[in-house]
């Protein structure tokens, strides 16, 4: 598998937006953004496969936030806007060199160590 360094995320005003960047050490098929609140699993929030054409999104998100990728950079983004309290958790990139696209903890075999995103009322 590959090694995954997140940056992004912080401290967060309701209503506002926020950017997750996901770099891994070599080549990825699928990618996703998991999170988890304190007290609850983790879950997932999106996934893209390797082109970029298919994406997923848990509802929960959908309509706020976006996930793509620059293949290039062996690089994924969660752009997050329009942010709840309820957003609050840390931030998980996911990576596989596998499958094409996943959306299950057990379909990612690379994991990044997590990014808190904290979103104040």
């Amino acid at each position: 598998q590959v090694q995954l360094v997140e940056s992004g995320g912080g401290l967060v005003q309701a209503g506002g937006s926020a950017r997750l960047s996901c770099a891994a050490s070599g080549l990825t098929f699928s990618r996703g953004w998991f999170r988890q609140a304190p007290g609850k699993d983790r879950e997932i929030v999106a996934a893209i496969n390797w082109s970029g054409g298919i994406t997923y999104y848990a509802d929960s998100v959908k309509g706020r936030f976006t996930i793509s990728r620059d293949n290039a950079k062996n690089t994924v983004y969660l752009q997050m806007n329009s942010l709840k309290p309820e957003d609050t958790a840390v931030y998980y990139c996911a990576a596989d060199t596998i499958r094409s696209m996943g959306y299950r903890d057990s379909d990612f075999g690379s994991w990044g160590q997590g990014t808190q995103v904290t979103v104040s009322s």
